[in-house]
């Protein structure tokens, strides 16, 4: 089950495994999910376009981080 974090006004949206980003979140949200290569923050922009930074973080609380810092400058 999806967990959603607000900072700034902005949704960070944890997904657990399986869940879709296009189900949980809306445009300006922040999404967190994970597989095998680590943690992965995607943007979800206008139209649900999906944004995301090139490389995954190792652990969930490097990719909170990350979130909430971009959620300082809006995305």
């Amino acid at each position: 089950m999806a967990e959603v974090i607000k900072h700034r006004k902005v949704k960070i949206v944890v997904l657990s495994a399986g869940e879709e980003v296009g189900g949980h979140c809306r445009e300006g949200d922040i999404a967190i999910l994970s597989d095998q290569a680590g943690w992965w923050i995607k943007f979800v922009g206008a139209d649900g376009h999906i944004d995301c930074y090139g490389d995954p973080y190792p652990s969930y609380n490097e990719a909170l981080w990350s979130a909430k810092a971009a959620a300082e400058f809006g995305t």
